[in-house]
């Protein structure tokens, strides 16, 4: 298994118990569920989206009899992937306490195409995997 592959699903775990402690903490303190958003994101972006990751360059390329057309850009996807999440729940954050702050929402939106832009990697190096030529 490639070490981005294990980032990934390591990565999606760590995601789910911080979601889950944040779930509990905005049921005991509701002054939290202003960041629903945050909870929520912790579980698709990172969570779930995480391990469709990692076990999507694990085993969609063994179903086709072929290597994943790139490591390189699954493991520069995994570090877009956790900096744009991770971006994006913090300059979230701080904007919801901070209202009307221009910088950190323009933060929150560059995290954001962050994220996009290592869906899109993942889109491509799945794609160009799944329907290659044979021989390549």
């Amino acid at each position: 298994m490639d070490r981005f592959v294990k980032n990934f699903i390591g990565a999606s775990i760590v995601y789910l118990f911080l979601s889950t402690i944040f779930g509990i903490l905005m049921l005991y303190n509701p002054e939290l569920l202003r960041l629903k958003f945050v909870h929520s994101h912790l579980n698709m972006l990172g969570w779930v989206s995480m391990m469709i990751y990692g076990v999507g360059y694990h085993i969609l390329p063994r179903f086709v009899g072929r290597r994943i057309k790139s490591v390189t850009l699954g493991e520069i996807q995994f570090y877009l992937a956790n900096t744009g999440l991770i971006g994006m729940l913090f300059f979230y954050t701080l904007e919801t306490y901070n209202p009307g702050d221009s910088l950190y929402r323009g933060l929150t939106v560059a995290s954001g195409i962050l994220e996009a832009l290592s869906i899109v990697i993942f889109f491509y190096n799945m794609i160009a995997t799944l329907y290659a030529k044979e021989g390549q």
